[in-house]
This record gives C-alpha cells, structure tokens and sequence, in this order.
C-alpha cells in the first residue's frame, strides 16, 4: 500500500521456540515409543493365534496358598471385578480355589473373565498383555466360551 511496509513473521519463531535439532530429537524419541509398542503387539499377535471370545483367562495370576485363605480369596476376587471393569461390562469373574481335601482341581491360580462382548475382553486381554507380566510371560488369554459356560477351567 504505498510507500508501507508489511512484515509477515511465522508465529513460531522466537527465543522461547524450541531449536530445530530439539524438534527431531523428540520426533524421533516419540517414533521410537510407538515403534516399541507396535512390536510388542505384533509379538502378541504371533504368540497367541486363539480367536477372540468374551472370556478371558489370566494365566499363573495366584498361588494355592493365597488362594485358601478366605479372606485373601475374598480380596482377590474384588479387586479382580474392579480390574474387569475397566475393560467393559462384565458378567461374571471366576476364580478356581484348590479343594479341601488335596486333590487336583482344574484351574486353580487362574482367573476367568467373563465379559459382555467381544469388545471389552479383546480390550482386557490387549492391555494386560503389554501391561502386565507374571514371571514375565504375558497374563491374558482368550478362553473358548462352550468349554467356560460347562465349567470346565482346564487350560491344557
């Protein structure tokens, strides 16, 4: 407009900015985070074939002795309801406790979730695996729906 001057300056330039090396670093740091998670879930993928069903089994969760006394099984299965309602509804938890009387019973120091739909165990059986670690095997295993709803927690 005349003899004025118009001086356009990108909004991003200043002192405060971070340097042009600093931006690569925490782009190529933040690449490296989801490079990690990606082949954590591709390992997941290879290590587990089963078909994804509403129940979900976690694998060497407790030990016989915690799983006698009653008021640590009592314990146990509360906070296992509360842990599976962070993935969905829920219908039910499960969790086998050894007979009284000595013999082998199918199950014991495992956890059987039960959930709604597909959606919440695929979400519980995800997250437990690249979260948690038992003897650092991954925890969560899809479980066949017939074989949970006839009561039989046989894993083998």
């Amino acid at each position: 407009m005349g003899d004025m001057t118009l001086t356009v300056r990108r909004a991003n330039q200043g002192p405060n900015q971070p340097e042009p090396e600093v931006d690569r670093a925490l782009l190529h740091a933040q690449q490296q985070i989801l490079l990690q998670r990606l082949q954590r879930l591709q390992l997941l993928q290879l290590s587990d074939h089963s078909v994804a069903t509403k129940v979900v089994c976690l694998t060497r969760a407790f030990t016989d002795e915690e799983l006698k006394d009653d008021l640590m099984y009592e314990y146990i299965v509360k906070d296992m309801k509360l842990e599976a309602l962070r993935y969905g509804s829920f219908r039910r938890v499960i969790i086998p406790r050894p007979r009284a009387d000595g013999e082998p019973s199918s199950g014991v120091g495992k956890v059987f979730m039960e959930f709604a739909d597909v959606d919440g165990a695929t979400k519980a059986h995800t997250e437990m695996n690249t979260g948690w670690t038992f003897g650092g095997n991954p925890v969560a295993v899809f479980y066949p729906e017939d074989k949970f709803a006839q009561g039989d927690y046989d894993t083998s």
